[in-house]
Protein backbone atom coordinates (compact mmCIF):
# COMPACT_ATOMS: atom_id res chain seq x y z
CA UNK A 1 0.00 0.00 0.00
CA UNK A 2 1.18 3.71 -0.42
CA UNK A 3 2.54 4.59 2.87
CA UNK A 4 1.35 8.40 1.63
CA UNK A 5 -2.09 7.58 2.00
CA UNK A 6 -4.23 7.15 5.31
CA UNK A 7 -7.03 4.64 5.59
CA UNK A 8 -9.82 6.15 7.97
CA UNK A 9 -12.65 3.60 9.08
CA UNK A 10 -16.05 4.39 10.48
CA UNK A 11 -18.86 2.14 11.80
CA UNK A 12 -22.34 2.69 10.66
CA UNK A 13 -23.87 0.72 13.37
CA UNK A 14 -23.21 0.45 17.39
CA UNK A 15 -21.71 -2.63 17.48
CA UNK A 16 -19.23 -1.66 14.86
CA UNK A 17 -18.42 1.15 16.96
CA UNK A 18 -18.02 -1.02 19.78
CA UNK A 19 -15.83 -3.93 17.81
CA UNK A 20 -13.81 -0.91 16.47
CA UNK A 21 -12.76 0.54 20.19
CA UNK A 22 -12.29 -2.87 21.11
CA UNK A 23 -9.69 -3.51 18.59
CA UNK A 24 -7.94 -0.15 19.35
CA UNK A 25 -7.69 -0.60 22.98
CA UNK A 26 -6.53 -3.99 23.15
CA UNK A 27 -3.75 -2.78 20.69
CA UNK A 28 -2.73 -0.50 22.90
CA UNK A 29 -2.36 -2.70 25.50
CA UNK A 30 -0.07 -4.85 22.96
CA UNK A 31 1.61 -1.35 22.34
CA UNK A 32 2.70 -0.92 25.79
CA UNK A 33 3.20 -4.50 27.13
CA UNK A 34 6.55 -3.63 28.20
CA UNK A 35 5.63 -1.18 30.94
CA UNK A 36 7.83 1.11 32.61
CA UNK A 37 7.49 4.43 34.08
CA UNK A 38 7.30 6.04 30.81
CA UNK A 39 4.31 4.41 29.93
CA UNK A 40 2.38 2.61 32.79
CA UNK A 41 -0.18 5.12 32.76
CA UNK A 42 -1.10 4.43 29.06
CA UNK A 43 -1.07 0.52 29.51
CA UNK A 44 -3.65 1.08 32.58
CA UNK A 45 -5.83 3.62 31.15
CA UNK A 46 -6.65 1.29 27.73
CA UNK A 47 -7.02 -1.54 30.35
CA UNK A 48 -9.53 0.06 32.32
CA UNK A 49 -11.47 1.46 29.09
CA UNK A 50 -11.27 -1.97 27.80
CA UNK A 51 -12.95 -3.43 31.41
CA UNK A 52 -15.02 -0.72 31.29
CA UNK A 53 -17.01 -1.85 27.02
CA UNK A 54 -16.88 -5.27 28.10
CA UNK A 55 -18.75 -4.46 31.35
CA UNK A 56 -21.08 -2.27 29.55
CA UNK A 57 -21.91 -4.35 27.00
CA UNK A 58 -23.31 -7.79 25.95
CA UNK A 59 -19.46 -8.15 24.32
CA UNK A 60 -19.76 -12.12 24.01
CA UNK A 61 -23.40 -12.48 23.19
CA UNK A 62 -22.76 -9.66 20.59
CA UNK A 63 -19.64 -11.74 18.74
CA UNK A 64 -21.31 -14.97 18.98
CA UNK A 65 -24.04 -13.48 16.64
CA UNK A 66 -22.01 -11.93 14.44
CA UNK A 67 -18.99 -14.74 13.91
CA UNK A 68 -22.13 -17.40 13.82
CA UNK A 69 -23.17 -14.76 10.43
CA UNK A 70 -19.90 -14.90 9.47
CA UNK A 71 -19.89 -18.66 9.45
CA UNK A 72 -23.23 -18.99 7.57
CA UNK A 73 -22.18 -16.17 4.76
CA UNK A 74 -18.87 -18.47 4.44
CA UNK A 75 -20.52 -21.65 4.44
CA UNK A 76 -22.93 -20.99 1.19
CA UNK A 77 -19.41 -20.64 -0.64
CA UNK A 78 -18.64 -24.38 0.13
CA UNK A 79 -20.65 -25.74 -2.80
CA UNK A 80 -19.72 -23.27 -5.65
CA UNK A 81 -17.39 -24.13 -8.22
CA UNK A 82 -13.88 -23.12 -7.71
CA UNK A 83 -13.86 -22.37 -4.54
CA UNK A 84 -10.93 -23.42 -2.34
CA UNK A 85 -12.40 -25.84 0.08
CA UNK A 86 -9.64 -26.48 2.15
CA UNK A 87 -9.01 -22.80 2.93
CA UNK A 88 -12.10 -22.28 3.45
CA UNK A 89 -12.87 -25.72 5.55
CA UNK A 90 -9.59 -24.18 7.82
CA UNK A 91 -11.55 -20.86 8.44
CA UNK A 92 -14.77 -22.42 9.17
CA UNK A 93 -13.13 -24.70 12.07
CA UNK A 94 -11.19 -21.86 13.37
CA UNK A 95 -14.11 -20.13 13.54
CA UNK A 96 -15.90 -22.67 15.51
CA UNK A 97 -12.91 -23.49 17.73
CA UNK A 98 -13.76 -19.41 18.62
CA UNK A 99 -17.46 -19.89 19.19
CA UNK A 100 -16.75 -22.67 21.29
CA UNK A 101 -14.56 -20.57 23.47
CA UNK A 102 -16.63 -17.91 23.92
CA UNK A 103 -19.29 -20.04 24.77
CA UNK A 104 -16.76 -21.76 27.55
CA UNK A 105 -14.81 -18.69 28.75
CA UNK A 106 -15.82 -17.59 32.34
CA UNK A 107 -17.68 -14.12 32.46
CA UNK A 108 -15.16 -11.66 30.69
CA UNK A 109 -13.13 -9.06 32.32
CA UNK A 110 -13.25 -10.89 36.18
CA UNK A 111 -10.31 -11.47 37.21
CA UNK A 112 -9.16 -8.18 36.42
CA UNK A 113 -12.19 -6.39 38.46
CA UNK A 114 -11.28 -9.04 41.84
CA UNK A 115 -7.43 -8.07 41.41
CA UNK A 116 -7.38 -5.38 44.30
CA UNK A 117 -4.23 -3.88 42.63
CA UNK A 118 -5.59 -3.64 39.31
CA UNK A 119 -8.81 -1.69 40.74
CA UNK A 120 -6.87 0.53 42.80
CA UNK A 121 -5.74 1.74 40.22
CA UNK A 122 -8.54 1.93 37.73
CA UNK A 123 -10.19 4.19 40.91
CA UNK A 124 -7.26 6.80 40.52
CA UNK A 125 -7.19 7.11 37.45
CA UNK A 126 -10.48 9.61 36.52
CA UNK A 127 -9.18 12.15 39.21
CA UNK A 128 -5.72 14.13 37.32
CA UNK A 129 -2.55 13.28 38.26
CA UNK A 130 -4.23 10.46 40.58
CA UNK A 131 -1.39 8.00 40.54
CA UNK A 132 1.41 10.17 42.21
CA UNK A 133 3.42 8.23 44.26
CA UNK A 134 1.49 9.65 47.44
CA UNK A 135 -2.01 8.86 46.18
CA UNK A 136 -1.00 5.77 45.37
CA UNK A 137 2.07 4.30 47.06
CA UNK A 138 1.02 0.63 45.94
CA UNK A 139 1.47 1.58 42.12
CA UNK A 140 4.50 3.73 42.96
CA UNK A 141 6.43 0.79 44.12
CA UNK A 142 5.00 -2.01 41.43
CA UNK A 143 6.99 0.38 39.16
CA UNK A 144 10.07 -0.73 41.07
CA UNK A 145 10.10 -4.48 40.29
CA UNK A 146 12.20 -5.91 38.50
CA UNK A 147 10.80 -6.00 34.61
CA UNK A 148 10.42 -9.79 34.46
CA UNK A 149 7.57 -9.51 37.69
CA UNK A 150 5.82 -6.74 35.75
CA UNK A 151 6.17 -8.30 32.37
CA UNK A 152 4.85 -11.71 34.45
CA UNK A 153 1.59 -9.75 35.35
CA UNK A 154 1.09 -7.71 32.11
CA UNK A 155 0.92 -10.88 30.31
CA UNK A 156 -1.38 -12.48 32.68
CA UNK A 157 -3.84 -9.63 32.68
CA UNK A 158 -3.49 -9.18 28.80
CA UNK A 159 -4.47 -13.17 28.51
CA UNK A 160 -7.95 -12.08 30.23
CA UNK A 161 -8.78 -10.83 26.75
CA UNK A 162 -6.92 -13.61 24.76
CA UNK A 163 -10.14 -14.75 23.24
CA UNK A 164 -11.52 -11.31 22.82
CA UNK A 165 -8.63 -10.54 21.12
CA UNK A 166 -8.58 -13.52 18.70
CA UNK A 167 -12.29 -13.20 17.80
CA UNK A 168 -12.32 -9.64 17.07
CA UNK A 169 -9.35 -10.18 15.06
CA UNK A 170 -10.94 -12.84 12.89
CA UNK A 171 -13.76 -10.91 12.63
CA UNK A 172 -12.89 -7.56 11.37
CA UNK A 173 -10.42 -9.08 9.51
CA UNK A 174 -13.63 -10.77 7.23
CA UNK A 175 -15.45 -7.89 7.67
CA UNK A 176 -13.18 -5.60 5.64
CA UNK A 177 -12.21 -8.28 3.00
CA UNK A 178 -16.14 -7.79 2.10
CA UNK A 179 -14.97 -4.07 0.82
CA UNK A 180 -13.02 -3.49 -1.99
CA UNK A 181 -11.62 0.14 -3.09
CA UNK A 182 -13.13 2.16 -5.46
CA UNK A 183 -11.55 5.54 -6.74
CA UNK A 184 -14.33 8.57 -6.28
CA UNK A 185 -13.64 12.00 -6.40
CA UNK A 186 -15.99 14.72 -4.94
CA UNK A 187 -16.43 18.69 -5.68
CA UNK A 188 -17.05 20.65 -2.63
CA UNK A 189 -15.47 18.70 -0.53
CA UNK A 190 -19.02 16.59 0.23
CA UNK A 191 -19.89 13.28 -1.08
CA UNK A 192 -22.94 10.98 -0.08
CA UNK A 193 -24.43 8.13 -0.89
CA UNK A 194 -27.04 4.86 -0.69
CA UNK A 195 -26.15 1.31 -0.69
CA UNK A 196 -26.87 -2.12 0.57
CA UNK A 197 -26.46 -2.51 4.33
CA UNK A 198 -23.19 -1.72 5.72
CA UNK A 199 -21.41 -2.02 8.71
CA UNK A 200 -18.40 0.03 7.94
CA UNK A 201 -16.78 2.85 5.61
CA UNK A 202 -13.12 2.51 4.69
CA UNK A 203 -11.97 5.88 3.48
CA UNK A 204 -8.78 6.76 1.75
CA UNK A 205 -7.08 9.87 1.34
CA UNK A 206 -3.23 10.28 -0.24
CA UNK A 207 -1.73 12.12 3.15
CA UNK A 208 -0.27 15.40 0.47
CA UNK A 209 -4.38 16.69 0.15
CA UNK A 210 -4.28 17.68 4.06
CA UNK A 211 -7.72 16.34 4.79
CA UNK A 212 -10.09 14.26 6.55
CA UNK A 213 -13.46 12.41 6.31
CA UNK A 214 -16.05 13.26 9.17
CA UNK A 215 -19.33 10.88 8.15
CA UNK A 216 -22.86 10.88 9.00
CA UNK A 217 -25.21 8.66 7.98
CA UNK A 218 -26.72 4.99 9.09
CA UNK A 219 -26.28 1.53 7.07
CA UNK A 220 -28.01 2.29 4.27
CA UNK A 221 -27.30 5.98 4.02
CA UNK A 222 -24.88 8.02 4.66
CA UNK A 223 -22.52 11.29 3.40
CA UNK A 224 -18.75 12.28 3.97
CA UNK A 225 -17.71 16.12 4.29
CA UNK A 226 -14.15 16.69 3.85
CA UNK A 227 -12.13 18.85 6.32
CA UNK A 228 -8.96 20.61 5.63
CA UNK A 229 -6.44 19.69 8.35
CA UNK A 230 -4.13 23.12 8.09
CA UNK A 231 -5.19 25.54 5.10
CA UNK A 232 -1.58 26.08 4.54
CA UNK A 233 -1.37 22.46 3.47
CA UNK A 234 -4.45 22.78 1.89
CA UNK A 235 -3.41 26.08 -0.06
CA UNK A 236 -0.80 24.21 -2.45
CA UNK A 237 -3.62 21.74 -3.57
CA UNK A 238 -7.21 22.28 -4.89
CA UNK A 239 -9.24 21.92 -2.35
CA UNK A 240 -12.50 21.78 -4.52
CA UNK A 241 -11.99 18.49 -5.52
CA UNK A 242 -10.99 15.47 -3.07
CA UNK A 243 -10.14 12.77 -4.86
CA UNK A 244 -10.71 9.38 -2.55
CA UNK A 245 -10.86 5.78 -2.21
CA UNK A 246 -13.78 4.05 -0.89
CA UNK A 247 -14.62 0.29 0.75
CA UNK A 248 -17.78 -0.18 2.07
CA UNK A 249 -18.02 -3.41 4.28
Amino acid sequence: MDKHKVIFEHPLNEKMRTWLRIEFLIKQLEYNKTVNASNALLFFHSLSELLEIVERNDVRGDLNKDIEEQKQKLSTWLNVPGVDTHLLNELLDKLNAILAQLSTQPKMGQSLKEDRFVSSVRKRLTIPGGCCSFDLPSFHLWLQQPQDYRDTQITAWRNSFLTLYQAISIYMQLTRQTGVFKSLACSNNFYQNTNEVTSLLRIRVRLSQGVYPQVSGNATRYAIRFVNFESSIMSKIDASCVEFELASC
